[in-house]
């Protein structure tokens, strides 16, 4: 059985992890909207919500928000975190809440479908209402950018990070609880 502290430092891994992608790997998607970049900074979040639920995801997604707000998107100002804090807490209370259920490889793709198609459908709103009130931008020009912009890139963030997730969810959990370790010494 896994300790406090043992799993408060894997979620500051995690965390770190999360920081470190966001600065390293940042690039726009949409050439029709080049504000709009892709990192992928949810990745460690969804493997924290997978292995410790979607409460420690959610606490891990408004820490890292935070730092990333004030540190590296400081442009986007305090709406940028607020509008990251929905889009990935959805994508991560989601996809963690039916994964804890669901605890397969077919429940980790219905969490991650689930937690995306989550993300995609509550960015409408925000975007309609933040972009508009707090970004200055003119109603219309928004509810344009929806199929041109928003929704693709929304798209392919949550999908190409649930695909990372897929991918690296097992060998790194494995890793951070020292599983590989375990093995090792028993073969």
């Amino acid at each position: 059985m896994e300790n406090k502290t043992n799993k408060l430092v894997r979620i500051a891994v995690l965390s770190a992890l999360s920081l470190v992608l966001v600065v390293l790997v940042k690039f726009p998607i949409i050439p029709s909207a080049p504000f709009l970049e892709y990192e992928p900074g949810d990745v460690p979040m969804l493997v924290a919500a997978f292995m410790y639920g979607p409460v420690a995801g959610l606490v891990m997604t408004v820490i890292v928000s935070a730092i990333q707000a004030f540190t590296v998107s400081a442009a986007s100002g305090w709406v940028g975190m607020v509008m990251h804090i929905i889009a990935t807490g959805t994508l991560v209370v989601v996809s963690g809440a039916i994964y804890r259920r669901f605890h397969t490889f077919k429940g980790a793709f219905a969490a991650l479908a689930a937690g995306s198609l989550g993300m995609i459908l509550v960015m409408i709103p925000m975007n309609l209402f933040f972009t508009v009130k707090f970004y200055g931008v003119p109603y219309d020009a928004v509810v344009a950018m929806l199929p041109t912009a928003i929704l693709p890139f929304n798209i392919i963030k949550s999908l190409a990070n649930s695909l990372i997730v897929i991918l690296v969810y097992k060998p790194l959990s494995r890793f951070l609880k020292g599983e590989s370790k375990i093995q090792k010494k028993a073969a």
